[in-house]
């Protein structure tokens, strides 16, 4: 039964493990430069439709 086989699987999943655990600490390590702002702090100015008939 191959599918009982480990030998090819068992590289392939441990190659794929790590390669996301790096991948994970590279990008939870690196810093943002565009931050997001707090946009409730400023209110949108409201200006009144004048509907034309």
């Amino acid at each position: 039964m191959p599918q009982l086989d480990p030998d090819p699987w068992f590289m392939i999943m441990l190659t794929t493990w790590l390669t996301m655990f790096l991948m994970l600490t590279k990008i939870t390590n690196s810093n943002f430069t565009n931050n997001p702002t707090d946009q409730t702090k400023q209110k949108p100015k409201m200006t009144p439709w004048n509907w034309p008939w």
